[in-house]
């Protein structure tokens, strides 16, 4: 028995050195914050620190329920989801239809490398772009667009109802790309059989894609959705504090839980405010992904993550 262990792991060791980082990355970024869950029960003092702060029970969710914040956080980090997960996904198959439909391998690639680029870009540097187009007094938008057409210039960082769209229009942006490549992989794994029949048949290429393309294309659709409903009650900080530079005439419209936690800590000092609200999100994220598997295990066992 030990020998057949040692065998076991003389052969696991490369696999495990080559996974070590993923998995030291996980324990100190996923595993060892969940000793803080208790300070969303304790008013915590800095002076007595973490263990000799007093207990005040459900004290820190009460204030933070009582608040205006509490309803504004959780209608947009649900609501901005909800859009990136339907808009995202819509975006993304036909972004990778399209890629797989050019059939040269050349001009795939091209297209492919144009997509990714957003992604590569990090949320400050595009913080500063969407800054470039959109500041008041030298911003593309007002200088050259709004003033070619006659129109009056937009203070756009203190106009909130525009940035709904432009949050969106910028996440497609960056993510279509990166979200598009793994269903241009489902696509490519499609048996060639299946369309090779559908044209024997006098399918066009468009009867193809909705009828052999999209139905094959189901598993992958599921499993990325449910995936996404996981994450639901999380937000791209950089997203909603970078883009609109944390304007605070936008907070109805750019305040996530994930931002009003970094400014309950940081701008605040509230500690024990911002974990119960770090809490309720990962406890209502854990809710709804276990809801959403359970409902699609009811209808289609076969396309469950668990």
């Amino acid at each position: 028995m030990k020998n057949h262990r040692k065998k076991r792991l003389t052969r696991s060791w490369p696999l495990l050195a080559i996974a070590s980082p993923g998995i030291i990355y996980l324990i100190i970024n996923n595993y060892l914050p969940m000793f803080g869950v208790f300070l969303a029960f304790k008013d915590y003092n800095y002076v007595k620190g973490i263990f000799g702060s007093d207990w005040n029970g459900f004290a820190n969710f009460r204030f933070l329920f009582r608040t205006r914040d509490a309803w504004t956080m959780t209608r947009n980090t649900l609501g901005y989801n909800a859009a990136f997960i339907v808009l995202g996904t819509a975006a993304a198959i036909f972004v990778a239809v399209l890629i797989y439909e050019l059939g040269s391998r050349r001009r795939v690639k091209l297209f492919q490398a144009a997509l990714m680029l957003p992604n590569l870009l990090s949320w400050v540097v595009i913080g500063f772009i969407a800054y470039a187009f959109l500041n008041a007094d030298t911003g593309f938008l007002n200088n050259t667009v709004y003033r070619a057409f006659g129109w009056e210039s937009v203070s756009w960082y203190s106009t909130p109802g525009p940035w709904p769209f432009l949050l969106t229009l910028t996440y497609l942006w960056k993510f279509v790309g990166s979200s598009s490549i793994i269903y241009v992989a489902s696509i490519a794994g499609i048996d060639k059989g299946i369309f090779e029949a559908a044209q024997l048949d006098g399918a066009s290429k468009l009867q193809q894609i909705v009828r052999v393309t999209l139905p094959m294309l189901k598993p992958t659709v599921v499993i990325m959705t449910l995936m996404a409903v996981g994450r639901i009650f999380y937000s791209d900080f950089g997203l909603f504090y970078q883009v609109p530079q944390n304007s605070g005439r936008l907070f109805d419209v750019t305040q996530t839980i994930d931002t009003y936690v970094y400014r309950g800590l940081m701008e605040l000092n509230d500690v024990g405010m911002s974990a119960a609200a770090a809490l309720y999100q990962s406890a209502v994220g854990f809710v709804l992904v276990v809801g959403a598997n359970a409902l699609v295990r009811r209808f289609d066992s076969d396309n469950a993550l668990f």
